[in-house]
């Protein structure tokens, strides 16, 4: 396997992964990933992301955000 980006070849190791989300960060300091030798891009193979969106989705049902239509609507008029 070589990496997208620079080609260089790959190795089975572990990297960080980190999300901004709905108004909450999560960090993972270490999940199996592919990793290159070269320049160090992380490649998840799609066992670990479909774990990481159930850890998200399981995150969203406890933190539910605000729906847009419960949000206030305020009207701007120009100034005549």
């Amino acid at each position: 396997m070589e990496c997208l980006f620079c080609k260089g070849p790959m190795e089975k190791a572990t990297a960080p992964f980190s999300v901004d989300r709905k108004g909450y960060h999560v960090h993972w300091d270490s999940l199996p990933a592919w990793v290159c030798k070269q320049c160090g891009e992380p490649y998840f193979e799609g066992q670990e992301v479909d774990r990481i969106q159930m850890a998200l989705d399981a995150l969203d049902r406890e933190n539910p955000s605000p729906s847009r239509s419960a949000q206030p609507v305020r009207e701007v008029h120009p100034r005549s």
